[in-house]
């Protein structure tokens, strides 16, 4: 049974390390304008949401170590789902060939983390 935790936690760094990619390259290629995203003023509150938008993956690397196994696997499966969805939507607004490849490489890790926790038991 550790061996699916360990799995699904991996699963989880990889996922923050391809956003953190997809930002650094975001930077370096010029494409990131600061204070703005998408060519909006970024306000505090937005900063926040973000913020805890992007602590999500962080909190479930260890929350996928730690969790009980009926809530740890229920937790993976619709964390999983959430960001595949919100990522989904996402993928249209990001006219770089790199963006919109590491946001399918996103897609299959959350994919991934639904399929071991699904087969878990």
């Amino acid at each position: 049974m550790e061996d699916v935790r360990i799995k699904l936690s991996a699963l989880w760094v990889a996922l923050m390390l391809t956003y953190l990619l997809g930002d650094v390259l975001r930077i370096f290629s010029g494409e990131f304008k600061a204070g703005k995203i998408s060519g909006k003023q970024m306000t505090d509150t937005m900063y926040l949401g973000l913020a805890i938008l992007m602590v999500i993956p962080i909190v479930m690397v260890f929350l996928s170590l730690t969790l009980k196994f009926p809530v740890n696997r229920w937790a993976n499966i619709i964390i999983a789902i959430f960001f595949f969805v919100f990522n989904l939507v996402g993928l249209p607004m990001y006219p770089s060939a790199y963006d919109k490849f590491l946001i399918v490489i996103g897609l299959v890790f959350n994919l991934l983390t639904v399929w071991y926790a699904w087969n878990w038991v």
